[in-house]
């Protein structure tokens, strides 16, 4: 839809359908665009849900830049440049990141051991802390999908998803491809 006053398109959320004579609405076409808006409203939604949470569990600073930063830096610690790359973010923007996470104390900067010249980001102990933590609440919030759709339809979803998303699909860069 375009907006008369700013000129501008705009997805309009009209709710669920109504029924019409000459058909249930599941059995009506769906618009091609739903589905991209779906997909990232459910991942917002459960993004948006595990933060939350780990703010109640007092992880209040902690936002999903954060977390995908963590993954970025994984187990055996990793270089400001890698995580840019990994993130698909400037240099400046993932050291901008690192400084944060340290800040917080979800990470730590320590000499690296195969080259003096280079400084390694490795997870601290609360980092580890956050993500088991994340990891457990994304378990209950696909438990509660589950109890909702019902675990066939979640299973069905998930494998459906495997089945769709393009080879090498499943990386850390979304924030920079989705603002790219």
């Amino acid at each position: 839809m375009v907006d008369d006053e700013m000129m501008v398109n705009q997805v309009v959320h009209k709710g669920k359908p109504e029924e019409k004579p000459g058909g249930r609405p599941e059995e009506r076409p769906r618009p091609g665009y739903e589905l991209p808006l779906l997909l990232l409203a459910g991942f917002r939604t459960l993004i948006d849900e595990v933060h939350a949470e780990l703010a109640a569990q007092g992880h209040p600073d902690l936002r999903p830049a954060h977390a995908f930063a963590l993954q970025a830096v994984g187990p055996d610690g990793a270089g400001a440049s890698d995580i840019a790359r990994t993130l698909g973010i400037s240099k400046q923007a993932a050291g901008k990141t690192v400084d944060k996470l340290v800040a917080l104390g979800y990470a730590a900067r320590e000499d690296d051991p195969a080259d003096a010249r280079r400084r390694l980001v490795r997870i601290s102990p609360a980092g580890y802390d956050v993500l088991a933590r994340s990891a457990a609440v994304f378990e209950r919030l696909r438990a509660d999908w589950a109890s909702t759709l019902g675990e066939d339809a979640v299973r069905a979803m998930e494998d459906g998803l495997r089945a769709v998303a393009a080879p090498g699909a499943f990386r850390l860069d979304a924030a920079a491809w989705i603002g790219a």
